[in-house]
C-alpha cells in the first residue's frame, strides 16, 4: 500500500515534468530559440522518469498492469489516467476490511 501511494506520488509529479516539456519548455526551443529551456526540462523530467519506472516496479503490481502503465506513461496526459485508476485501486483496498487471523 505504500508503494502504490510513492508511485502515485512520483506519478503526478513526472507527469506535470512532462507536460512542462512538451508545451511549455518545447515551444520556447523551437519557437524563441532559447535551448536552455529544453535542457533544464529534459534533464529534470529524465531524472523522474526513472524514478518513476523505480517506483513502478517497487508497487507489486502484475507485469500486465505495468506495462499498459509504463505505455500510459510515454502519452500526454497519460499520467493522469493512471493517477485515476490508482486512486481508485487505493480506496478499493481501503474499503475492504482487515480482518484478524
Amino acid at each position: 500500500m505504500e508503494e502504490l501511494r510513492r508511485f502515485r506520488s512520483i506519478n503526478k509529479i513526472e507527469g506535470y515534468s512532462y507536460l512542462v516539456l512538451l508545451f511549455i519548455a518545447m515551444p520556447l526551443k523551437y519557437g524563441m530559440g532559447i535551448a536552455l529551456a529544453t535542457k533544464i526540462a529534459g534533464m529534470l523530467h529524465g531524472l523522474l522518469f526513472m524514478a518513476f519506472v523505480y517506483q513502478l516496479l517497487q508497487t507489486g503490481l502484475g507485469k500486465k498492469e505495468q506495462m499498459i502503465y509504463f505505455i500510459l506513461s510515454l502519452v500526454p496526459f497519460g499520467s493522469f489516467i493512471i493517477e485515476k485508476e490508482l486512486r481508485d485501486k487505493e480506496e478499493a483496498y481501503a474499503a475492504v476490511p482487515l480482518t484478524a487471523e
